[in-house]
Order: C-alpha cells, then structure tokens, then sequence
C-alpha cells in the first residue's frame, strides 16, 4: 500500500507546477479554451451572449460567412399585456459572466464545437408599431435560415416567436418545444393579434407549425380558459401541477416522442420558471419549475433535430439580484449546447 507521502509526492510531481491536463476527456477540452497557459478573463473585452465571438451582421447585405448558429438580440417587447421591459432582455443576458465554455452534463464547448457567433441585435424601423417590427424580425430571421444558419433568437416578448416561426418553418411546418407558464394560444383582444399572448396560434394558421408535434410544458395559472386553441389543434399540453407526478424523465420521453425526427423549434419562456427563481418577467406565475429542474429538461432533449430556438422574457428592471437574467443565459448557453448534436448540423 503506498503511503500518504508517496502519494502527495507523486500528485506533486505530475500536477504541481503546469495546467497539462493528462485525462484524454478533460485535454479534448482544455486544449480548446486555453491558450498558452491562459484563458480570456469573463469580465474582459466586449459583453456577448455567453461569451461567444462577435460578428456584426448588415442587414441590408448580410454575409453571415460559414457559421452554423447565430445568436441574435430581439429587444422589442411592444406585444406585452402586463409589466413591459423585456426589451432590455438581450442586454442583460449578454452581461451575465461565468456562463460555460463548457458543459459537463452535455459533454460539449459550444463556442468552440460550433462555427458560432454573437451576431447583434436585430435592427427596428420603428420602437413604435408592433407590426412593422413583426416585419422586421421575420425578413431578419429569413436571411439567417437562407444562409443555412439556425437562428437562436433572444427577446423581448414572446411575440417574437411567430415572426420567427414564419421564416424557420416558411418551406415546411415545424414541431415545438414550447416551455412555459401560458400556451401563447389565445385570440385577438385590443385589436390585435400579435400580441405576446398569441403567438403559437398565429403560427399554426399561418401553417408554419405543426400543432400535432407540439407540446407545451409548465403551463399553470389564472388564464387556462384563453388556451382552447391548444387543445383544439391538438398540441400536448403538460400543466406544472402534472409534473412532479410524472417527473422529468418522463416529460422529456414525451416531447420527443411527439416532435420526433422532424426539424424542431425550441422556445423557452423564463416565466416557466417559478418567480422565487426568476422574478424578473412580465407575468409571473406561482408554482413553476425549479432551475435544476429546467436545466434537466433541456439537456435531456440531446439529439433532437433542433432549427431554430428562442430565450425570451426577461425583464431586468424587476430583477433586484440578476437571477432572472442569469438563468435566462444558463438556458441559452443549455440550448446551444443541445445544437452541437442537432441532426441538421450534421
């Protein structure tokens, strides 16, 4: 039996003075985010989401080069129905620190696994008109998916989704992973329809999303009765009260048995997370779900065949202690992470 000092001796020998990594798993990755015995500091240089390189796109001429995923800021959130703010989202989620390079669960560095950039915020014609922005968001989005670039979209409101939905499923329906608090399926009211409460109904009329390969998760709260269209589609609903009964495993067994093989949208609500987790939103919603349970959830839809994603909802100004925004940037950087094995990037 060898003795505590030759021990200590030989872990000196090996570890004590150099960062060589000697397990092959953990060199695969160290050799990729250190540089000459270094790193880049999280608190240095230009804030981008979750630390990815940035490349500023014109929009009038985009030329997005040879990325694969494009991270984009929707500051927008004119579709509110409650506490505005959410416009200041992207801002926010880009100054949070300490989010990756690397994830242990997924066993991935997005940042360096994927040709990846932090390509800017959408530009706005007006902070004025709801609709044009809509307009805006879509012709944006559809540069990106005619470059054979995935968007992943941070917001601003959830109607930000149906614009988007239009230009990732404009040649074919896509399925939905939808996570939280409301199903974002109900109808005009104060005339209109795009609001951030209608999104996912806007979507399935225009034909841009399939009902029969959606499910919704964590929904809960005072507005079920808005949610007919959900059930009328034929979208899976799983309410949070369902899910410590079922279990995460078992919900993640069922979202991909109803999206399948397909190509994928995956939207996440922070308000699906319960308030003592993520105050900062525009409707909060006693009894969501947990941050682990979140975390969990999204890693367990590894190798679904994901085209496009958004993070949306964040209001800082409600965020006393930065959780809401720190959250909504663990799930981007979760999401990306989920894209370096999507089938459409393979």
């Amino acid at each position: 039996m060898v003795d505590f000092n030759e021990r200590l001796a030989a872990l000196r020998a090996k570890f004590a003075d150099s960062l060589e990594f000697h397990d092959p798993k953990f060199r695969k990755v160290g050799e990729k985010i250190f540089s000459g015995g270094t790193r880049l500091a999280p608190y240095s240089g230009i804030s981008t989401f979750a630390g990815l390189p940035l490349k500023t796109i014109d929009f009038k001429a985009p030329d997005f080069g040879d990325l694969q995923v494009a991270v984009v800021g929707v500051p927008m959130d004119l579709g509110v129905s409650n506490r505005p703010g959410s416009r200041f989202g992207p801002r926010a989620i880009r100054a949070i620190e300490r989010i990756g390079p690397y994830n242990h669960v997924l066993e991935c560095a997005p940042a360096f696994d994927l040709r990846i950039a932090d390509i800017g915020d959408i530009p706005f014609a007006s902070r004025y008109r709801l609709e044009q922005s809509h307009d805006d968001i879509q012709a944006a989005i559809a540069a990106v998916v005619a470059a054979g670039v995935i968007p992943v979209s941070v917001g601003g409101d959830h109607s930000i989704t149906h614009p988007i939905l239009k230009a990732v499923g404009r040649d074919r329906p896509v399925g939905l992973i939808h996570i939280d608090a409301h199903c974002d399926t109900g109808g005009p009211f104060d005339q209109t329809k795009f609001h951030h409460g209608g999104p996912m109904r806007n979507a399935v009329l225009d034909g841009v999303l399939d009902p029969a390969r959606t499910i919704q998760i964590g929904i809960r709260g005072s507005s079920e009765y808005l949610w007919e269209f959900s059930y009328a589609s034929g979208m899976t609903v799983i309410h949070a009260e369902e899910i410590s009964g079922l279990g995460i495993e078992a919900v993640i067994r069922k979202a991909r048995a109803i999206v399948g093989d397909g190509p994928t949208y995956l939207s996440f609500d922070v308000d699906s997370v319960d308030p003592a987790f993520a105050p900062g939103t525009g409707t909060p919603e006693i009894g969501g779900l947990t941050t682990r349970e979140v975390l969990e959830l999204i890693r367990g839809l590894k190798g679904v065949n994901l085209v496009g994603a958004d993070v949306v909802e964040v209001a800082p100004q409600y965020d006393a202690t930065t959780n809401t925004a720190q959250v909504g940037a663990q799930v981007l950087f979760e999401i990306l992470g989920l894209l370096t094995f999507s089938p459409s990037l393979a």
